[in-house]
This record gives C-alpha cells, sequence and structure tokens, in this order.
C-alpha cells in the first residue's frame, strides 16, 4: 500500500456523500485555515483517500484544490461529481471523463465579436490509460450501487466556465457549442482543479462527471427525477474504481521496489559506502549498505511512540526558551496527539500517522535539532511496515 493518499474533491454535498460511501475507517481533518477534510481508506481495498468539499466555481475549486495538495502530498487528484450534457448522445446518468478541461470563459472582446482565448489542460496519461482499462473491463461496475444499471462511459473535454448552463439556445450555450464544439459536457470547477495540479509539478489528476442533465432548460426537470443523487453515485463508483487502481501503480513505484533497486544509478553504480557497527554517518554519496538510520539521535529509543514522548518534552523546551512560537507549538502538538493515537491504533492508522509525521516535521524545519528528531520517528515507523 502507497502512504501518498489520492485527493477526491467535490463541489456539491451530494457529490461528498457519494464519494464518502466508498470509504471506512473515516477520520476528521481539519485544516489550520478552518476547512474540513475527512481522511479514510477505500472500502475493500488498500487506498488512502483525503476528500475534500470545494463549493461552487472554478476560483475556490482552485484554492481548496492547491490546500489539499500542500497538506497531503497526494499521489493523484481526482475531481468527482455532476455536469450538464452537451449533446443528445450523452445520456442521463451517463458518466464522462475528461480528456481535457477547457477553461472557456477566457477571450477578447472586439468590433467584430468575442474572440475565444481558451485555456486547455490535458488528462494525464497514466490515470487515462488505467480509466480507458476500467472501461473496457467494467471492473469499476462493481462499485456501483446495487441493482444499478452499468451507465455508459464517454472519454472527451469536458468545458469548465463560471455559469450555470440552463439552455440550448441562449446566445451563451450557442458560442459555447460553436467554439468549444467538441466538448461533451459543461460544468463550473474542473478548471480551478486542472490549474492546481498543473501548476504543482503538473500532479496527476482526473476529473469523472455523472450527468445529471441536459443543459438545454431541463435542469429542473432532471433534478425533480432524481438524476443528480444518481449521477453522482455512478460518477463516484466510477472515481473510486481509479483511485485504488492508482494507488496500486504508485506502490509499484515507491522506493525500495524492485523495479527500482533493478534500474540503480548509472552515476553511482561504482559507489558502495558501508557502515559497520552502528556508525552514524553524517553525508554520503552514493548508495549505503549496513544498519544506518538517517537522522536517528543519538540514544534515541526505537519505537515511535517513546520518541513521540521525547519529542514533547523537547518541543515544551524549545516553546519555554521561545525558540518555537506559540502557534507552531501548538499545531505541533496536535500533529504529535494525532501521531500517537494512530499509531497506537495501528493497522491502516500507521499510514495516516505517516502524513501526520510529516506535516509535523514541515512545522517544525526552522529548528533542525526538532526537524531531525521528526525523521528519525519517520524512520523508525517505516521499520515497522
Amino acid at each position: 500500500m502507497t502512504h501518498r493518499p489520492i485527493a477526491i474533491l467535490t463541489a456539491l454535498d451530494l457529490e461528498y456523500q457519494a464519494v464518502r460511501k466508498h470509504l471506512a475507517n473515516v477520520r476528521t481533518y481539519r485544516h489550520p485555515a478552518g476547512t474540513r477534510f475527512e481522511v479514510g481508506m477505500l472500502a475493500g481495498g488498500h487506498c488512502q483517500v483525503a476528500l475534500g468539499l470545494v463549493g461552487k466555481g472554478n476560483q475556490p475549486a482552485a484554492v481548496l484544490a492547491e490546500r489539499a495538495i500542500t497538506e497531503f502530498s497526494p499521489s493523484s487528484l481526482l475531481f468527482v461529481g455532476v455536469a450538464g450534457a452537451l449533446w443528445p448522445a450523452i445520456g442521463l446518468g451517463d458518466v464522462v471523463v475528461a480528456t481535457h478541461v477547457y477553461a472557456y470563459h477566457g477571450g477578447t472582446s472586439e468590433d467584430d465579436g468575442f474572440k475565444a482565448r481558451p485555456r486547455v489542460w490535458e488528462m494525464s496519461h497514466e490515470p487515462d490509460q488505467i480509466a480507458r482499462h476500467l472501461y473496457r473491463s467494467e471492473l469499476w461496475a462493481r462499485r456501483l450501487p446495487t441493482g444499478a444499471t452499468v451507465p455508459k462511459v464517454h472519454f472527451g473535454p469536458i468545458a469548465a466556465g463560471e455559469v450555470v448552463q440552463d439552455s440550448a439556445v441562449s446566445e451563451h450555450a450557442r458560442w459555447v457549442r460553436q467554439t468549444y464544439n467538441d466538448a461533451l459536457a459543461i460544468e463550473m470547477e474542473a478548471a480551478g482543479v486542472a490549474q492546481a495540479a498543473h501548476l504543482n509539478r503538473s500532479l496527476p489528476m482526473a476529473v469523472v462527471r455523472g450527468i445529471s442533465d441536459r443543459a438545454d432548460g431541463t435542469k429542473v426537470t432532471s433534478d425533480g427525477s432524481g438524476w443528480q443523487p444518481k449521477a453522482a453515485a455512478y460518477a463516484a463508483a466510477f472515481a473510486a474504481a481509479l483511485a485504488q487502481e492508482l494507488a496500486q501503480e504508485e506502490h509499484h513505484r515507491e522506493p525500495g521496489s524492485a523495479f527500482e533497486q533493478r534500474r540503480g544509478s548509472p552515476m553511482l553504480d561504482g559507489v558502495r559506502n558501508v557502515a559497520r557497527d552502528h556508525a552514524r554517518v553524517g553525508a554520503q554519496i552514493g548508495h549505503v549498505h549496513g544498519d544506518v538510520t538517517i537522522g536517528q539521535l543519538p540514544g534515541a529509543a526505537l519505537d515511535p511512540v517513546t520518541q513521540l514522548a521525547e519529542l514533547r518534552h523537547r518541543l515544551t523546551a524549545a516553546r519555554k526558551a521561545e525558540t518555537v512560537d506559540e502557534a507552531t507549538a501548538t499545531a505541533a502538538e496536535e500533529e504529535i496527539a494525532l501521531a500517537e493515537s494512530l499509531l497506537d491504533a495501528g493497522g491502516h492508522g500507521t499510514g495516516t500517522a505517516l502524513i501526520a509525521l510529516k506535516r509535523l516535521r514541515g512545522l517544525l524545519a526552522d529548528v533542525s535539532a526538532l526537524a531531525s528528531h521528526v525523521s528519525s520517528i519517520i524512520a523508525a515507523v517505516h521499520r515497522t511496515l
């Protein structure tokens, strides 16, 4: 199992609930700015998920996507929910996986009309390949609600703007169809999420939308017929299957995997450093062989919980000495308490404890001795896995 979670974001509460039904052992995670995420394990799998609600609109979606990326360092980012279909061939309840996301409101207004200047983000190659495999094999259908008919799955561009489109004949509707005539669906948040993923070293990102209306003036009727929760459930089922497969791929690429060991480094394969008798190494170049712990403090216990107790004492001393400010110390103490409870619980909680410890290391980065202590705890946790 990978220790890096998959981040899944939604815009609406019903979309959030549809995804949450696929999670087990859910815990609330409070961001310092007030945002509340939930972290849990994908039911029936070994994928850890950080779930968040961004609200309507591309701007809040971008801000909270960035917040989720910074806080959880996810291996992939999924945006899941409902959308309006732009063409009759896309039926209610169908699932659309975005091959591209158009931010369609960019443009320039000139005397002879409005000229589009869109921004476009392409779906990452690996999620695209996995999504198509899930579609061909219909393996994702196992996660559908009991008794549900397997909906069609489409791959194509999605248009993301700043208005709810509910007309087939308005000037706006005609302009979208004329300018973005390969877009299959339209919504209001995917461009913000795609932008955030792009700015974070092109984090693998996918947008999965269930069709809840036709964006043609019949939205009230479609919503009244219950298509929103149905479409959200279908999109969530596909996204859950996609998250599980993405987590498996990340696991195969983890440092220390057989592939990484076979590949080696052409620059360093001729260098061999051997440390014996519990030698402590300040810095080495190349592969390190022997009983070496990076960042281990002299005499520090190997038991992570014991080390956390020692860290708490050192943090208290640093707080009194004013080498750590009150706000940082308070936040650090919360992460220590969370990590202790998760390590005591064991099992799947260990992966979440590692995330808490990494956040703790970031909080204490300005105090090298404390940050080094946290690094030794992280190393000790890894040895227990």
